[in-house]
């Protein structure tokens, strides 16, 4: 099987049913940004993890394309609104909705995308609609309270790697364990399936951010499709950035506390504090943390029976972790 092939065949599923999703067009200052944003484009790793995960454990794909479009629709309202709290300026290559239109605008296109995704959740022909929806429910709770922590990171000088963990599980991680949990749940999957693709869905959600963190400090501007060192830039509290202020000590471990109290470092200093997140082992620990997380992952997919969908499932985690942008 050509799982590439089959990914991709996949995402223009996804993407017609978005393109399809919304028919209105009054008002204009509404529905014009929204069908803006769900034209932008992205992996669509959540909705074609729904779709896999119903598949692997013996459901159809087709079965599951309402709630797989949900969640994508539901990822985008927490884009929007993240946009808005970290006064962003683009999104994959794109103006930010409140960039190109205003804040108010962009709050009331974040609100009704989080109902589309509800009243397209609830498409889902299922006897355990009830299940999906608590489910997925649950999910917006846990990225708000995600996006809270984060938010209150940015005034905290004392942040340790185990709060930034609980912080990416909820804000990331959890976003994508609803995405294999329903699809799991629409497969009509045991509760033994559905318990082991969610634990793969948090754990490949945490290995995504944190590659996420180690791609903005290693890798290359032109395919990651932002400015390297942005989160160095904007005085992130990353992963690398953690684990660096637990290890580097001298003028390193001073350079580090500096950019913490000044909430930022200088163009100039990107490289001098990408050398320090390498010696001082913050990247390999950060890699160390990823193969961890990837390997504990796919032991969740060895759970399950062996199928095309599993073996795509395993392929998929395999192309997260190699990915470059």
């Amino acid at each position: 099987m050509d799982f590439e092939h089959q990914y991709h065949a996949y995402k223009a599923l996804v993407d017609q049913y978005l393109a399809d999703a919304v028919q209105e067009t009054k008002p204009r200052s509404l529905y014009k940004p929204l069908t803006y944003v769900l034209s932008g484009g992205g992996k669509r790793i959540r909705p074609i993890l729904v779709l896999l995960a119903s598949e692997a454990v013996g459901g159809k794909a087709a079965e599951a394309i309402h709630a797989g479009a949900g969640i994508e629709i539901l990822h985008n309202f927490t884009l929007v609104h993240d946009d808005i709290m970290d006064n962003a300026n683009s999104r994959r290559g794109r103006a930010t909705v409140h960039t190109r239109w205003d804040g108010n605008v962009a709050i009331l296109v974040g609100d009704e995308l989080l109902a589309l995704a509800y009243r397209i959740l609830l498409r889902t022909e299922s006897p355990r609609i009830k299940d999906i929806t608590s489910v997925f429910t649950e999910g917006v709770v846990e990225v708000c309270e995600g996006q809270a922590y984060d938010k209150e990171f940015e005034d905290r000088s004392n942040v340790s790697v185990d709060e930034y963990l609980l912080m990416i599980r909820k804000k990331t991680g959890k976003m994508v364990a609803v995405a294999t949990e329903i699809g799991a749940i629409i497969g009509n999957g045991s509760p033994a399936e559905v318990a082991a693709l969610k634990n793969y869905g948090e754990l490949v959600g945490r290995a995504f951010q944190v590659q996420d963190d180690l791609l903005d400090v290693v890798g290359d501007e032109k395919q990651f499709g932002k400015m390297i060192g942005g989160d160095l830039r904007e005085g992130k509290k990353t992963f690398l950035l953690l684990e660096a202020l637990k290890r580097a000590r001298g003028k390193d471990g001073l350079l580090l506390k500096g950019l913490v109290k000044n909430g930022g470092a200088s163009k100039k200093m990107i490289g001098e504090f990408r050398r320090i997140f390498e010696t001082s082992g913050a990247i390999g620990a950060a890699e160390t943390r990823i193969r961890s997380d990837i390997d504990e992952a796919k032991q969740q997919l060895g759970l399950l029976k062996q199928s095309p969908a599993r073996e795509m499932l395993f392929w998929f985690t395999d192309m997260l972790l190699h990915r470059t942008y």
